[in-house]
């Protein structure tokens, strides 16, 4: 008799391929700028470059891949944070100082995650047009607090928070890359070791069937997007350290870039699936193309090209994927 949960040879091959396929698309990028721009690509400088240039995408990355995994979407993500370093700014201003304020920029992009939670499961609104609606709302409010304009404020610790050469030398990337990497671990633990998690991914593969085991679907689904603000929230930090400023106008677009990684990483757009790794990898793979394309001397509308091109791939692949699992059950 044949074991019917028995892992099938094409079934291990999938689940490999969508493992290492991140890790094949980076290193294949990445050897392609080798060979086209030797002298400026292939240094430490530039590796520290990549690194730092791919904190905020990959810091927001984290946090989409548990909305995501759980079947919901967040358009909001570059609002939340343009407010949270408006947020921080304002908070610098007023002398709070480094860990007040940048708990501050949290709690705020906190908020709008927790609103877009509450539109979602109490209003039954879909996430496209939940988070559409916060994406206006949020980027409003950062400039009402600004006075549409941006916040200048004494960067402090801030500072050397993106810094690509830190101080102290021992830390060898920007202290920022350090905080993605920390977060992605203890996201990554909570992902697959916690009930949360667990919660989570049953909900994005069949939420009517996770709501008849007893799962508190409303509750999850406001924690997901509470944690997804949260790390804009910290994200929107970072921007500050970057910019030394609170821009308002500042990461327009910013969730197109979040949700590319996101995809480029393995996820699939109808939930379920994903991991923190393969969205940092899609983050790096992000960084390294722009970063590439800048030091071949790529035009900016080609980069754009070629980004599409590679979420428009994904998320066929995602696709094809789909019908292959459905076609073996």
């Amino acid at each position: 008799m044949v074991d019917a949960t028995a892992p099938t040879p094409g079934s291990s091959r999938a689940r490999l391929f969508d493992t290492l396929g991140p890790f094949i698309g980076l290193f294949l990028v990445a050897t392609l700028f080798t060979i086209v721009a030797p002298q400026g690509f292939a240094t430490v400088y530039n590796v520290k470059t990549i690194l730092t240039q791919s904190a905020i995408v990959g810091m927001c990355a984290i946090g989409m891949t548990f909305v995501i995994r759980s079947g919901g979407i967040d358009l909001s993500v570059g609002s939340i944070i343009a407010l949270a370093s408006v947020v921080t700014a304002l908070a610098m201003r007023a002398g709070y100082g480094e860990w007040a304020s940048a708990l501050c920029g949290i709690l705020a992009g906190s908020a709008v995650g927790l609103v877009n939670g509450g539109l979602i499961t109490k209003l039954d609104l879909p996430p496209f047009i939940a988070t559409l609606g916060t994406l206006g709302a949020a980027r409003g409010v950062a400039k009402w607090l600004a006075d549409e304009q941006t916040v200048s404020a004494p960067s402090g610790a801030f500072a050397d928070i993106m810094a690509k050469t830190p101080d102290p030398a021992w830390l060898m990337v920007a202290p920022g890359v350090w905080l993605m990497i920390i977060a992605a671990v203890l996201a990554a633990l909570l992902l697959r070791r916690t009930i949360f998690g667990i919660w989570t991914t049953s909900i994005g593969s069949n939420e009517r069937a996770a709501t008849l085991c007893g799962i508190p679907v409303d509750r999850t689904k406001i924690l997901v997007y509470t944690l997804m603000g949260a790390a804009a929230g910290l994200a929107g930090v970072l921007q500050f350290g970057r910019l030394v400023v609170g821009d308002p106008t500042s990461a327009g677009g910013k969730e197109l870039d979040v949700i590319a990684a996101v995809v480029i990483g393995g996820a699939s757009l109808s939930g379920g699936t994903g991991t923190i790794l393969g969205s940092i990898l899609g983050a790096l793979l992000m960084a390294t193309l722009a970063n590439g394309c800048n030091l071949s001397g790529v035009p900016n509308y080609v980069q754009e090209i070629l980004i599409g091109a590679i979420i428009v791939g994904a998320v066929a692949l995602d696709g094809l994927r789909q019908k292959r699992r459905q076609r073996a059950a």
